[in-house]
């Protein structure tokens, strides 16, 4: 089966992850069933995926039209045969016990065609062992979406021991066609990637203040105002559920062995039925007091030492047993939890062979197996980190189709490096500049990014068409479309600020591009527009999704279905271009913005993206993000350092501190 012969989906469990997962299939122009066992637990799941439909119609995030077709095709339905009768591939949502889900798959293997794939999006059972008790284990993985699944863009696809290639290939292609960042998940363990880092942290977390040695105010404050993280794991316990954690703990426990042993005071917390919000009290009170609340003083770096070295073990034991490589589990774990940084990169900045000696000498305190460096962890130690030591050449990259260059001494630059092509857009070109990022970002001099295009002609003048058509099919454009869109995409993550200097055409994915950018400066004979549709196909490298963030969805579907070309003029109008200057004055004025930008306070500019980006379809994320930031940054010597200079002539000397 190929993704264009998928057309029917059933999703079994109409609860909050059921609906939300048929509300994004039918979003994405697919048929879909929503079955539950009971008629009044279907339709309350139809109507609260009827309610979401309207409600991203009233923000504005689809259109009325959009959200009356998504509902056309949901059918909600209580009998299992006809819910599966032409079903091309089943999502099981239902109750998180092995037993009931077991007797499922049972049920539903005798009614469902023979063509029909199994996806289950269980957050920590075993695939395998779900798999076993039907006479399709090949046609079988997992499918793990997170909640709220509208929202959410991650999307773990998990292999059991028997399920085939073709399968895992086709469910990561269907959760793409849903608009989701698929990981793959290459083996079966439990908690697979996400859970398996987020719940022994939080069961640390608890184990810390069971043991006397912080309290919850202190664990808190220091993941969230320390390490960065979007708020404190008792405070995430409470958001999630801590039956659900203990839950997840517990299968891990007896799968994984006493390394995983949950915390008594975690298990006395859901004993007491103290959930969380759900409840009206968890870690935290709800009802009768103010929720979480944890002071940006109340940080210790022990506290925090303690917990990356918890977390690095963790990455060590899923790269030792081939469960995802450390990218992957970074980048499951940025989308799934919002981290601003993965739990790989956090341990590689915290310094590996120190958070080692966190564990032994934890181990020898305590006594306790959860402390056990594990191979993994060793083995990135010995070679000087998850991504590699210091002493390795891997930086030192051959560039053909960028220039890197540093104008200034706190600012550096990307050159998009094909003038003769018009700066055009290759594979290699997205290879490159990814690389170059690096570079960039692992520079501690460089506190701005300057993007600009070699000649007068053009930025960019968007992909290489013509070279990539020769080759094209669907699953490696897909695979390419992804790669574009994650690489212009890092410039939105990336810590310090992005000024764009625009110069001649800017087009297609040379546009996509500068829409990653936090600045734009644009010569007057510069050149927009987004001409994919003259071509048959559509912006693939974030153009639908990113360009209605700073010109708004009526304007960028009038870019993007005219395909009319716009001067700098009319984009500055439309708030794409900051500043139009002359075409003289483009390399000077370019430079000094991302000059001034240098000079800014780094911590501050960093969290204000993060803010920014977090916010960007959720303003709730984007205010918690918000508040955390400022409360970290009040306690910083950069906010010292402003306040010293308010009364004076003098500009502050930020220096990230």
């Amino acid at each position: 089966m190929e993704l264009e012969d998928i057309e029917t989906i059933t999703v079994l469990g109409a609860g909050t992850m059921g609906h939300g997962i048929a509300e994004v299939a039918a979003l994405a122009g697919y048929d879909v069933r929503l079955r539950d066992i009971e008629e009044d637990i279907v339709q309350d799941g139809y109507e609260q995926l009827t309610w979401s439909l309207d409600k991203l119609a009233e923000n504005d995030r689809i259109s009325e039209d959009d959200a009356a077709a998504a509902k056309e095709h949901v059918t909600p339905l209580v009998d299992l045969e006809e819910a599966v009768d032409d079903a091309d591939v089943v999502i099981e949502a239902i109750i998180e016990e092995m037993s009931i889900k077991k007797d499922v798959y049972q049920e539903l293997d005798e009614a469902a065609p023979a063509r029909t794939i199994f996806a289950s999006n269980t957050s920590s059972l075993s695939i395998t062992e779900l798999s076993e008790v039907t006479d399709r284990p090949e046609q079988f993985c997992g499918m793990h979406f997170f909640n709220p699944p509208v929202r959410m863009d991650l999307v773990e696809v998990i292999n059991g021991e028997h399920t085939a290639e073709e399968t895992t290939d086709l469910i990561a292609d269907l959760a793409e066609s849903f608009g989701k960042t698929p990981v793959h998940v290459r083996k079966d363990e439990p908690g697979f990637v996400v859970n398996r880092i987020l719940v022994p942290l939080m069961n640390e977390a608890c184990w810390l203040v069971e043991d006397d040695v912080a309290t919850m105010e202190e664990v808190d404050a220091t993941v969230a105002y320390d390490m960065g993280l979007p708020m404190g794991p008792f405070e995430l316990g409470d958001l999630t559920g801590n039956d659900v954690i203990l839950h997840v703990l517990e299968y891990m426990h007896e799968v994984l062995g006493d390394q995983y042993e949950p915390s008594p005071l975690l298990v006395r917390t859901v004993e007491d039925e103290k959930y969380g919000k759900k409840t009206g009290e968890g870690f935290y009170e709800y009802e009768d007091g103010p929720g979480a609340e944890y002071s940006p003083d109340a940080t210790r770096e022990d506290i925090a030492t303690r917990l990356l070295a918890v977390l690095a073990n963790e990455v060590g034991k899923l790269r030792q047993n081939e469960v995802a490589p450390v990218e992957d589990i970074d980048e499951a774990v940025k989308l799934g939890g919002r981290w601003p940084e993965g739990p790989a990169k956090l341990a590689d900045d915290a310094g590996l062979d120190s958070l080692v000696e966190t564990l032994e000498g934890a181990a020898e305190e305590s006594g306790h197996a959860r402390y056990e460096v594990s191979e993994g962890l060793e083995a990135a130690a010995e070679a000087g980190g998850f991504y590699g030591g210091d002493d390795e050449d891997e930086d030192e990259v051959d560039f053909e189709t960028i220039g890197i260059e540093y104008p200034s001494e706190n600012v550096g630059q990307i050159v998009l490096d094909r003038p003769h092509q018009m700066n055009t857009v290759t594979p290699e070109m997205l290879d490159e500049f990814d690389a170059a990022l690096d570079q960039l970002e692992a520079d501690q001099d460089v506190r701005a990014v300057l993007i600009t295009g070699a000649g007068d002609r053009a930025f960019c003048a968007g992909a290489d068409a013509v070279g990539m058509a020769g080759s094209a099919n669907p699953r490696d454009a897909i695979k390419l479309g992804r790669k574009g869109q994650e690489t212009w995409g890092r410039l939105e993550e990336l810590a310090m600020p992005v000024v764009a200097g625009i110069d001649g055409y800017t087009l297609g994915g040379g546009m996509e591009l500068a829409t990653c950018a936090d600045l734009r400066v644009a010569s007057e004979r510069s050149t927009f527009g987004q001409p994919e549709h003259d071509l048959g196909i559509l912006p693939g490298w974030g153009g639908t999704q990113r360009l209605k963030h700073l010109i708004g969805e009526s304007r960028a579907k009038e870019v993007i279905f005219t395909c009319d070309h716009y001067d700098a003029e009319t984009m500055a109008d439309y708030g794409f271009v900051n500043e139009v200057v002359g075409n003289d004055e483009l390399a000077d004025a370019a430079l000094d913005l991302a000059e001034d930008l240098a000079a800014g306070p780094p911590l501050a500019q960093e969290y204000t993206k993060h803010a920014f980006l977090a916010g960007r379809d959720d303003t709730d994320a984007g205010l918690q993000v918000e508040a955390h930031a400022f409360g970290h940054l009040i306690g910083t010597e950069d906010f010292l350092e402003g306040v010293s200079k308010m009364q004076s002539d003098e500009d502050p000397d930020f220096q990230g501190k």
